[in-house]
């Protein structure tokens, strides 16, 4: 077959190549992937001899290659580049795709091998490696139904689907809500309060759009953040704060409550039909949390522990909007982030936008990497010979200290309409050892919907933009750094609420001033941010950071109150929402808003019972910071630990090991409560 996914790629450290992908290439690479597969897997199952770990755990781990191979790109282009053929082709494949992986895991002849290696586990001699992956293989047929009777694994085959099927639909639905939305101001009155960036970008986007003479505000980011934050006309932040919060709730063919209210009682069903009381006691078996208990401890001790300081700041917040406005002021949730960036001003004389010059997108990124090159040793080559999806992405070559080939990196920065909001990294290729010691470096991506370059100013950063880079570069490092003999446990394939840790501890070095002086100059002047307004910075850092705590909390008391559910669930989803995250709520909730039905971390981005991660890996990463803290931040032995304690190991050994190996103990949320200042 004529396809570029079915025949060596023959480019530079064995890339992707884009360039020759087309849309009709994805479908029969995808048929023809799980027809190799399917016969990798016969291969196992018929063999005549005994099972042992090379003939059926290591077979089975390098089975599937070539059909990983397309499905990577389609899944990964559906984020970052998609269109409605792809999501037509997504749409189509995605229920034979979840009937494949079904016909693996509940394929009784091959679940009989890998138990029989499992059951004589003892006596085998295997490293630890090989030992985790021998219970990882064994524990992802049972928890995919390999033990259910026959008529139990048929339900389970029907509620895998539809979750498939439901989970694209979700996604799909909250893109062309966020692109079919846009906001045109027409006049300059309407305009009142926007710094030049925002008003700049707004006529940038209306260009883009073919509306000339007037300015586009969309639900994108760098668009939105903007205008709450700084527009003084409140009846029109009012309407874009409404329109963002009812996306998917409205009547069309983009409303998202009723698949909501499928997917948790789905995912509910499931869990039960395995035997477990609901979806998160499924979930949590295989965390660092371990079970429902243990994560309402965490977020209820974070709860009473900020709720006091939260209920000052947005009081602080709530007097200053009053004295501007009038003693009968009633302080709205789209009156917030307005508020809020002038009492940051009065009180640190700290501007966002003031910041946005000494931010310049590419001094940022050369901060970035320096600061591995720092920590690290590790150098970043631009190379355009690497075949790329989209202009805007840019490839490097990763070299290691000792001038070795590390890894590629794929850099997305800017929004567009084929690319969904938010911000993440994923991988085009693992990391592997094959058989002969060969280690196969993987390809790695970092993709975020950054503020565009207009036709007059490159693209200039936010402080908190440059604190996203910081997260997604660190979980880049995670998957740069992987070193481990199977791909299945290389890199962010570990515990959902260690994955984080990673990603958050990169975020510490944004308020340190070493860092901040290797980069940080005036776009214009080259002259370095002064030092006052690093101060600032640091004075600032813990600005409503308890209000902020509460909201990352709220997200976690949703999503828990989703899927600790033990009956269906047939009632109203804003209703719903509403009651389960009302003691983390400070400001009025408006009758129509929904997050649920836009969540999608929890609803189709895999974070179901999995959000308090975030609160969980924060308490890891301001433990493990302080450790660079003590001993200095760009300390290289230090950093060489954290290297090879953490990054390096993926999934080989519990998260705990590898961070009181790294920590030397067990970690407490001390760290953090003194961080934030709140003890």
């Amino acid at each position: 077959m004529n396809n570029p996914f079915l025949q060596p790629y023959h480019t530079l450290h064995d890339t992707t190549p884009f360039q020759q992908i087309r849309i009709e290439d994805y479908e029969p690479a995808v048929r023809e992937g799980m027809r190799l597969e399917d016969e990798e897997i016969q291969q196992i199952t018929g063999n005549p001899e005994e099972p042992t770990f090379q003939n059926t755990i290591l077979a089975l781990e390098h089975a599937g290659k070539a059909l990983d191979r397309v499905t990577t790109v389609l899944f990964n282009l559906l984020s970052a580049e998609t269109c409605d053929a792809l999501e037509e082709i997504a749409e189509k494949l995605t229920p034979a795709l979840s009937e494949h992986a079904n016909n693996i895991s509940l394929n009784e002849q091959l679940f009989a091998r890998v138990k029989a290696v499992y059951d004589k586990r003892e006596s085998l001699q295997l490293t630890p490696e090989e030992r985790r992956l021998l219970e990882k293989s064994y524990d992802g047929f049972v928890r995919n139904g390999a033990n259910l009777s026959e008529e139990d694994k048929a339900t389970f085959r029907k509620l895998s689907m539809e979750l498939s099927s439901l989970t694209l639909k979700f996604s799909q639905n909250h893109l062309k809500e966020t692109n079919g939305y846009e906001l045109v101001l027409h006049t300059e009155d309407e305009l009142a309060g926007l710094p030049e960036s925002a008003i700049e970008a707004a006529a940038h986007t209306a260009h883009e759009k073919g509306k000339e003479g007037c300015w586009v505000i969309t639900l994108q980011d760098p668009s939105y953040v903007p205008f709450m934050k700084y527009s003084d006309k409140r009846e029109v932040r009012k309407t874009l704060y409404m329109a963002y919060n009812t996306q998917c709730c409205h009547d069309n063919e983009f409303n998202n409550l009723k698949i909501v209210e499928q997917l948790v009682n789905l995912r509910m069903e499931l869990a039960q039909l395995l035997g477990f009381k609901n979806y998160a006691e499924y979930v949590l078996k295989k965390r660092m949390a371990e079970h429902s208990e243990n994560v309402y401890k965490l977020l209820n001790d974070l709860l009473e522990a900020y709720t006091p300081t939260a209920r000052q700041e947005v009081e602080e917040i709530r007097a200053l909007a009053r004295e501007l406005e009038g003693e009968d002021f009633e302080l709205m949730p789209w009156d917030f982030s307005y508020y809020a960036e002038k009492l940051k001003n009065r009180k640190f004389s700290l501007d966002e936008e003031a910041l946005r010059p000494y931010f310049e997108l590419s001094r940022v990124k050369a901060g970035v990497f320096g600061l591995a090159t720092r920590l690290y040793g590790i150098t970043f080559k631009e190379n355009k010979e690497i075949p790329v999806y989209h202009p805007d992405v840019q490839a490097y070559e990763v070299f290691d200290r000792d001038g070795s080939f590390l890894a590629v990196l794929y850099t997305d920065f800017h929004p567009r309409e084929g690319k969904r909001s938010g911000a993440w990294m994923t991988s085009y290729k693992e990391q592997w050892i094959d058989d002969n010691g060969c280690n196969s470096r993987p390809h790695v991506s970092v993709t975020m919907n950054f503020t565009k370059a207009t036709k007059d100013k490159p693209a200039l950063l936010t402080f908190s933009e440059v604190n996203t880079f910081l997260h997604e570069f660190g979980h880049a490092l995670h998957g740069m750094f992987a070193n481990t003999r199977f791909q299945s446990m290389s890199g962010t394939n570990v515990y959902w609420d260690f994955v984080e840790l990673p990603s958050q501890i990169m975020e510490n070095f944004a308020i340190e001033k070493e860092f901040l002086n290797t980069f940080a100059c005036h776009y214009q002047t080259g002259e370095p941010i002064p030092q006052e307004l690093i101060q600032r910075i640091v004075d600032a850092s813990n600005f409503n950071v308890a209000y902020a705590c509460l909201r990352q909390l709220s997200f976690g008391f949703l999503d828990m109150a989703w899927y600790t559910r033990q009956s269906k669930f047939e009632g109203d989803v804003k209703a719903y929402e509403k009651e389960a995250w009302q003691r983390t709520q400070l400001l009025p909730q408006p009758k129509d808003t929904c997050m649920s039905v836009q969540f999608g971390h929890i609803m189709s981005g895999g974070y179901s019972a999995g959000y308090y991660s975030y609160k969980w890996a924060e308490v890891l990463d301001a433990d493990a910071f302080s450790v660079f803290k003590e001993t200095g931040i760009f300390n290289q032995d230090t950093a060489r630990s954290f290297r090879e304690n953490i990054l390096s190991k993926g999934g080989t050994e519990h998260p705990m090991t590898l961070y009181k190996r790294f920590r030397g103990q067990e970690p407490t949320i001390e760290a953090l409560l003194k961080r934030n200042g709140i003890k």
